[in-house]
């Protein structure tokens, strides 16, 4: 069975996505497939492809190429963006030594009204229950100096 699909058609489809996009959250998908219908409906307009199977591989080829040479750009300029300023650090905090904790040694300090595990970077000892001040954050590893 020989079948075709009309140049309207084409044009239905991709309003129809270009809508669909409209109602997602801003990931510009849906748009570059609905480009590349509208422009399979014009070449097939013009009588350039009349081909089913030509239509199709233009379509997908079309909508590809779009998606990988302007997707990226467009998120970038539309995209959600990161904030500039760190939301929380807690380098230059003050912490309370819950350990003795030797140069280069580990133990437990309480920030923030949790326990850490820390490492002394400092050139002293930390004695408990001194006051040591936040150095560098490695994961969940407090390196602080007395």
């Amino acid at each position: 069975m020989d079948w075709t699909i009309s140049w309207w058609a084409w044009v239905l489809l991709g309003l129809a996505l270009a809508l669909l996009e409209l109602t997602t959250p801003g990931g510009f998908y849906f748009i570059f497939f609905g480009i590349a219908a509208v422009c399979v409906g014009a070449l097939s307009w013009a009588g350039l492809i009349s081909e089913t199977w030509l239509q199709f591989m233009v379509f997908s080829i079309l909508a590809i190429v779009a998606s990988l040479l302007f997707r990226r750009p467009l998120m970038q300029r539309f995209g959600p963006k990161a904030p500039e300023i760190p939301v929380d650090t807690l380098v230059g905090e003050t912490a309370m030594a819950l350990d003795d904790i030797e140069i280069d040694g580990f133990g437990k300090v309480e920030l923030r009204g949790s326990a850490w595990n820390a490492r002394n970077s400092g050139g002293q000892k930390v004695m408990r229950g001194q006051r040591c001040t936040v150095d560098r954050v490695d994961g969940l590893l407090l390196w602080v100096k007395g």
